[in-house]
């Protein structure tokens, strides 16, 4: 990496020291990357919002918002910080570097998130827009417009019947939290592995195991 540019971003800083700032972790220094992380997630979400809508205009909102929410989830960040091989770049302090902080799914995840906030204030909206839509044309081309409108719970039954395979059933394990505030463990058996979702509500968290277990 040089001292002002991230080539797999696209963008070539202006202020460097915003492009250090977005790779400094709290564990390194007092000028971490935090504050740009929350102006980065905020883009980030307004990027695919605004993608989403003129990319697919028959999809409803209800549709688009759990789109989106998926393509901004820190399990998706996370896995394409590692395609950008961010862990090589990113500061860490000592210890958090001898933990294995580097390859750490939300260090990863809040750091890409800190770069499109970076990139927001050394170059505008339209400059993080794009850095953001080269970060995810892969996830973006992925989609098919015809499976938006179902859920990973209604997608994995269908694969799961075009194979002969029974149909999962689903158990609540545990509830955890205040009573205005729960979570709610779910959890989908199968012969492999079991699957687990963790949500405020029970079908969130049903469909959460559910895209787990179609990723395999």
């Amino acid at each position: 990496m040089s001292s002002d540019q991230l080539p797999a971003l696209g963008h070539d800083f202006r202020q460097p020291e915003l492009l250090r700032q977005a790779l400094t972790h709290r564990s390194f220094g007092a000028d971490h990357n935090e504050r740009l992380e929350f102006i980065g997630d905020s883009v980030l979400n307004c990027a695919i919002a605004l993608t989403l809508y003129r990319r697919f205009p028959q999809i409803p909102e209800g549709d688009l918002s759990r789109v989106r929410a998926n393509l901004v989830s820190k399990e998706t960040l996370h896995r394409l910080a590692l395609a950008l091989e961010l862990g090589r770049s990113v500061r860490l302090g000592e210890g958090e570097l001898k933990s294995g902080g580097a390859g750490r799914p939300s260090i990863l995840a809040d750091t890409l998130e800190a770069l499109f906030g970076a990139i927001l204030l050394d170059g505008g909206f339209d400059a993080a827009q794009e850095a953001i839509l080269r970060v995810y044309e892969q996830e973006l081309d992925r989609l098919d417009p015809g499976e938006l409108s179902k859920d990973p719970k209604t997608r994995l039954q269908e694969l799961l019947q075009e194979s002969a395979s029974p149909v999962p059933e689903y158990a609540i394990v545990n509830v955890s939290g205040e009573a205005h505030l729960q979570t709610l463990r779910s959890r989908m058996p199968h012969p492999g592995p079991r699957y687990r979702g963790d949500r405020r509500r029970r079908q969130p968290s049903l469909r959460r195991a559910s895209r787990r277990r179609r990723r395999l």
